[in-house]
C-alpha cells in the first residue's frame, strides 16, 4: 500500500501518540492531529490529508460532524473510531458517508484492513459519483438536443432524421458540442 499523509483527531493525547505509532509503523505519515472536531476541520483544509481517522466523541464538534464538514470541503476517505457501538451513531456515520469504522482500542492488524477498505470504498463511492455526473449530463444534453430537433422540424419542416443531421453538420462545422448548438437554436427560437 502506498504511503499516506493522514490526520488524525482523538481528544485523548495517549490515543493519538499510540495511533500516531501504530501509522508511522505501517509507513504513513500524519500530516495533523486534532484534540477536538473543530480543530480537526481546520487542519483538514491547510494539510489536505489523503485520510482521516477521527474519533466519534470529541469536544466542540463530534468526529461525525467533523467529517461531514471536512468532506463538503474536499471528499476524502474518514475511518471513525468510537468506544461505543450505539446504533444512533452507526446511523449517523452511514448518513456521513463513513469509509470505515473500528471499535477501540485499536491495534495495527486492525488498522491495516480498515485504511484498505476505506480507500477501496472511497474510490468507488468517487467512480459513481463522477459517472452519475456524466449520466445527468448526457441526460441534459439529450434534453436540449430534442428540443432544437423539435424546433427545426417545426420552423424549416424537416423530418426528425433531417433536423438531427443538420444538428450534426452545424455542430462539425463550428467545432462545437451538439448539445451547445442545440442550446444556441433554442436560444435563438426564444429571441425569435
Amino acid at each position: 500500500m502506498e504511503s499516506l499523509r493522514i490526520l488524525i483527531a482523538d481528544d485523548e493525547s495517549i490515543r493519538l501518540l499510540s495511533l500516531r505509532a501504530q501509522l508511522a509503523a505501517l509507513g504513513h505519515i500524519v500530516v495533523a492531529e486534532a484534540s477536538n472536531g473543530e480543530e480537526a476541520v481546520v487542519l483538514a483544509a491547510s494539510t489536505q490529508p489523503d485520510l482521516a481517522i477521527i474519533d466519534i466523541r470529541m469536544p466542540v464538534a463530534d468526529g461525525i460532524e467533523a467529517a461531514q464538514r471536512i468532506t463538503e470541503a474536499r471528499p476524502i476517505p474518514i475511518i471513525l473510531l468510537t468506544a461505543y457501538s450505539e446504533a444512533q451513531l452507526v446511523e449517523r456515520a452511514a448518513q456521513a458517508n463513513i469509509a470505515a469504522y473500528l471499535m477501540k482500542p485499536v491495534s495495527e492488524e486492525d488498522l491495516l484492513p480498515a485504511i484498505t477498505l476505506a480507500l477501496i470504498r472511497f474510490r468507488q463511492f468517487q467512480a459513481l459519483r463522477r459517472e452519475v455526473a456524466d449520466l445527468r449530463e448526457a441526460l441534459e444534453a439529450r434534453k436540449l438536443i430534442e428540443r432544437a430537433k423539435g424546433i427545426l422540424m417545426r420552423r424549416l419542416d424537416l423530418s426528425e432524421d433531417e433536423a438531427f443531421q443538420r444538428l450534426q453538420r452545424q455542430s462539425q462545422n463550428t467545432n462545437r458540442r451538439l448539445a451547445q448548438v442545440a442550446e444556441a437554436i433554442i436560444m435563438a427560437d426564444q429571441m425569435l
